[in-house]
């Protein structure tokens, strides 16, 4: 019974359902309950670093609930999406303009590839096209060979776009990560098909599909929406990928491996990601908040990600974070210290 508090997994799509549902202030509502309310309830609310028994862990590994949670999110996502599109085209309001946008983006952000992210690393085809399927909205489908054939090996080294260096910027993080992802995918896909003695044009180029896909699905909005919604749309999941890199920014920054004599980094450890034991945190984000762990073991699923020893915390849980990331001066003030702490750095 205590496992139905991941329902709440789905409140954020919840208020920005009903928030553009009524319009006006409200579809500003998703966006309130993200960065007000939740980190709010995380001051209230007491953070949890509980463990697992191994019947314990036996249970949830084999409990359905956890994993039709994700999947829900599927038509979730994609009816949040074309609805908003539906009622960007009833308003020339800007305010309400902005309001559908952000309140979209955040829910296909938190839902989509968060969710997608989650689904990425199961061994099952079924999962993985669904993971692949949910970053389609956000025109982010490279992120799935980038993420799990590139972050999870380079994570905590200068070689991976997804670790904010110590003292970069969020903005500059923005612009570094998009575009050294996109390359990196390029690389990886290239690399894959060289190893598999295949040409570029071969059915095993994922990046050829994706850009297909995704134009396909551009091509789609245009056809039922018109230009003007379609750039809109645009807007969106540029939107929404910012706020994952963002998020990326938030769980990597300033965290390296060291290399050994033989040149190789050290092994990923605990201590290369940021954790967060913030309990509203960890349940509207499928957990993700318990990175370090995640990056221990990517194998393992969120039902069973746990607060490790030795692992770095976040001051607060990711929603405030992410506020404060906005704002460099104020987050280089709380988090660089930490990073000096934990790094050893000088200055």
């Amino acid at each position: 019974m205590k496992d139905l508090k991941y329902l709440m997994s789905y409140s954020i799509a919840l208020m920005a359902f009903i928030g553009i549902s009524i319009g006006g202030f409200y579809n500003y509502l998703a966006v309130i309950y993200t960065f007000v309310f939740i980190p709010v309830l995380e001051v209230i609310v007491k953070r949890s670093d509980e463990k697992y028994t191994e019947q314990e862990k036996v249970n949830r590994l084999l409990d359905p609930f956890f994993d039709i949670l994700l999947y829900l999110n599927i038509p979730i996502v994609f009816g949040i999406f074309f609805f908003s599109l539906d009622k960007l085209t009833l308003t020339n309001s800007i305010s309400d303009i902005v309001g559908i946008i952000l309140s979209a983006s955040i829910v296909m952000a938190t839902n989509g590839i968060n969710v997608g992210h989650e689904l990425g690393h199961r061994r099952s085809l079924f999962a993985r096209t669904c993971s692949k399927l949910l970053y389609l909205p956000c025109q982010y489908m490279h992120f799935y060979i980038e993420h799990n054939f590139g972050h999870h090996i380079n994570v905590a080294t200068p070689e991976d776009p997804a670790t904010a260096r110590y003292k970069q910027n969020l903005y500059s993080f923005w612009i570094t990560s998009v575009v050294r992802t996109y390359i990196s995918a390029w690389k990886i896909q290239l690399r894959l098909l060289k190893v598999s003695k295949r040409n570029f044009f071969s059915i095993k180029n994922d990046m050829i599909f994706y850009t297909l896909f995704q134009l396909l699905f551009i091509a789609l909005i245009y056809y039922y929406f018109g230009l003007y919604i379609t750039l809109l749309s645009i807007l969106m999941s540029v939107i929404s990928f910012l706020f994952l890199e963002t998020i990326n920014y938030v769980e990597h920054y300033g965290l390296l491996r060291k290399k050994e004599s033989n040149g190789r980094y050290e092994r990923v450890k605990p201590n290369h990601s940021w954790n967060s034991n913030h309990t509203i945190g960890r349940i509207v984000l499928y957990e993700l908040t318990r990175h370090s762990d995640h990056h221990f073991k990517s194998s393992k699923k969120y039902q069973l990600l746990e607060s490790l020893d030795d692992c770095p915390h976040l001051p607060y849980g990711y929603p405030t974070s992410i506020l404060l990331s906005l704002i460099p001066p104020i987050w280089f003030s709380i988090m660089n210290p930490l990073v000096k702490f934990h790094m050893g750095y000088k200055d």
